[in-house]
């Protein structure tokens, strides 16, 4: 098995590798610029010195320097025992003779001059350089030293970003699969080229996916156990309401009111159920069906209860509507988002049900008259048990939970806000995709 490639060493090889190099180019750069640089001005020097070495010497015998800038030249200045000059190799630049020997720093001319002073037996000898030629030669060598680290700061951006892209390009793989992971997705994250310092990390990662499978696996099973165990006396209550018969008054109407509550439970069992279902991670194989079709029979199965609240149920639907896709699980959607509407929508209301097609896309909208959504509940009213207002109205609050887990499996668009046309109420919007589009 490969050995796992270390952040830290890996890191620090490319940066002791960069330095090293840099290091490198960065001394040669600067010998090869201060040697030339040194060996330019002492040329000039040495020619200085043979033109001074004595009386009878001209500068035409001599061959050209390889440095012609004035500002190189020596001033040498010699006295005899009387004290009168002699010999000077600048004209323009009187050296003043100083009585003691050794280095000295004058201002001459209004530049400033490094002399050395020197006195014998027969002469004495001055010789002179402008302090201006020493401050450029150091100049020069730290240009020489810092050009080439400055050339080299942006190589090191690219070669520590190319270390370190090399590094953690699989932390890039591994973001960029969790961002697109499913939450049911049980299988654990590669440790395939994890550098060795984020291994731990990213295997208490998986060891958080399992303990979370487990968690939900558990909620499911109870879930759709309650459902299930809740589903039986729940029928036989039905079955004995519906065999009762009273011709008392009082007792007809507590009875309707326990029909309509056994009624309520056993809806709310039903969705239970569905929910439990729709979280199972296999999805279905979808086929061809009519979307228009089977919209106008969602309404068509609510118009007796938008009758019994009185309640002005329209369709208007462009029907053949082809979509891919689980045709029971859109029918539960369409019914959820009409009887939606029709539970939130007081008596005298209207509920208008459509279906148009626009390019690619079927967009099928519920527009209500209802009390509308509470300010911040766009928010919440995707979560189950959840209910916006009022609550009076009779519902479960997993209606619209159920409509937004359908709708992300078939990666249907499912919007639900107030109107606004200036009309109150609510509008439902799924946008579906054209089969074959």
């Amino acid at each position: 098995m490969r050995a796992r490639r270390s952040l830290r060493k890996t890191t620090f090889v490319w940066v002791a590798v960069l330095l090293a190099v840099a290091g490198s180019i960065a001394a040669s750069v600067a010998y090869l610029y201060s040697k030339s640089e040194t060996a330019d001005f002492l040329d000039g020097q040495l020619r200085q010195i043979a033109l001074n070495a004595g009386p009878g010497l001209s500068t035409a015998a001599a061959p050209t320097a390889a440095d012609q800038d004035p500002e190189d030249r020596v001033a040498v200045s010699i006295w005899d025992a009387n004290g009168r000059l002699v010999h000077q190799s600048l004209p323009g630049v009187a050296l003043p003779l100083l009585p003691s020997v050794g280095f000295a720093v004058l201002r001459i001319n209004g530049e400033a001059w490094r002399v050395y002073s020197l006195h014998g037996a027969g002469r004495s000898v001055e010789v002179a350089q402008r302090v201006t030629v020493r401050n450029e030669i150091a100049g020069n060598a730290a240009m020489g030293v810092a050009l080439p680290v400055l050339l080299l700061i942006p190589l090191s951006w690219l070669v520590v970003g190319f270390a370190l892209h090399r590094t953690l390009w699989r932390l890039d793989v591994l973001a960029d699969e969790l961002a697109t992971r499913s939450v049911m997705a049980t299988e654990p994250l590669p440790l395939t080229d994890v550098p060795a310092e984020l291994t731990p990390l990213v295997a208490g990662m998986n060891s958080l996916i399992v303990r979370l499978h487990e968690a939900l696996a558990a909620q499911k099973r109870f879930l759709a156990d309650a459902a299930h165990t809740l589903r039986t006396p729940i029928a036989a209550l039905q079955i004995e309401i519906g065999n009762l018969t009273p011709d008392v008054p009082p007792a007809r109407t507590r009875l309707q009111a326990l029909a309509a509550g056994a009624r309520r439970a056993a809806g709310l069992v039903d969705q239970l159920l569905r929910l439990a279902r729709l979280d199972e991670p296999q999805f279905p194989r979808g086929t061809l069906f009519d979307a228009g079709a089977l919209l106008l029979g969602c309404v068509a199965d609510q118009a007796a209860f938008a009758a019994r609240k009185g309640i002005d149920l329209g369709a208007d639907v462009s029907s053949p509507a082809l979509i891919l896709g689980v045709e029971d699980e859109a029918r539960a959607l369409f019914t959820n988002l009409i009887e939606n509407a029709l539970t939130y929508t007081p008596e005298g209301g209207k509920v208008d049900v459509s279906l148009r097609r626009d390019g690619d896309w079927f967009s099928a909208e519920i527009l209500d008259t209802g009390a509308g959504l509470p300010p911040g509940a766009e928010t919440h009213i995707f979560e189950r048990f959840y209910r916006a207002a009022p609550e009076a109205a009779d519902g479960t609050g997993l209606g619209l939970a159920i409509a937004r887990r359908i709708a992300d499996r078939h990666s249907f668009g499912l919007d639900v806000r107030n109107r606004a046309d200036g009309i109150r109420g609510v509008l439902a919007r799924v946008t579906m995709p054209v089969a074959g589009a």
